[in-house]
């Protein structure tokens, strides 16, 4: 008997443990609106990636160093919007520091060269363009622009309000999908 609640507690300790190094690795976020469409839909549930940005600590020529690669051109990424809200957001990233974005209408440009990442209607919301991506700052749009809240109403985004990179679309199980930055 004693034996039978010795290998009980263990796995006990052991799967609470696995919990913690998941919950601390990743996030599920769910979908709402429709933003994302066609990429990703309302009411899917995805595994954010949290361990893709965080950061080192080493600065390289004033740009803060990340663990992994950090936040790159096409992440689809979930953070919280500089309007305040205490609702996380998700968009693809489409300027990163340095970068100089560009609206036309229709298109998106990018240090002047057109997108993959384009919709019938990107309309510039603000009269700031072409706009430049300060350190430390990203440009993010969603997909589907003529429903999306993004960049263009509230200007580029902090690093640090950056949970993590979506990474995986697990539910409904027939969405299941792994997230890459060229979808």
């Amino acid at each position: 008997m004693r034996l039978f609640l010795r290998d009980i507690g263990q796995t006990i300790l052991i799967s609470a443990l696995i919990l913690i190094i998941i919950n601390f690795l990743t996030q599920s976020y769910m979908v709402q609106g429709a933003s994302m469409n066609p990429v990703l839909f309302e009411d899917q549930r995805l595994f954010v990636n949290k361990l893709s940005y965080i950061p080192s600590g080493v600065s390289i020529i004033g740009d803060e160093s990340h663990l992994l690669s950090g936040p790159q051109r096409g992440d689809i990424i979930v953070f919280r919007p500089p309007d305040g809200t205490n609702k996380d957001y998700v968009k693809r990233i489409i300027g990163i520091p340095g970068d100089w974005v560009d609206l036309d209408g229709q298109n998106v440009y990018v240090n002047g060269e057109k997108t993959n990442w384009t919709d019938l209607s990107t309309k510039r919301l603000r009269d700031q363009y072409p706009l430049h991506v300060k350190q430390g700052e990203y440009y993010v749009l969603g997909d589907n622009r003529m429903r999306s809240v993004d960049s263009r109403n509230w200007g580029t985004i902090s690093a640090n309000s950056i949970s993590g990179k979506v990474s995986i679309v697990y539910w409904p199980i027939k969405d299941w999908k792994i997230i890459k930055n060229d979808q």
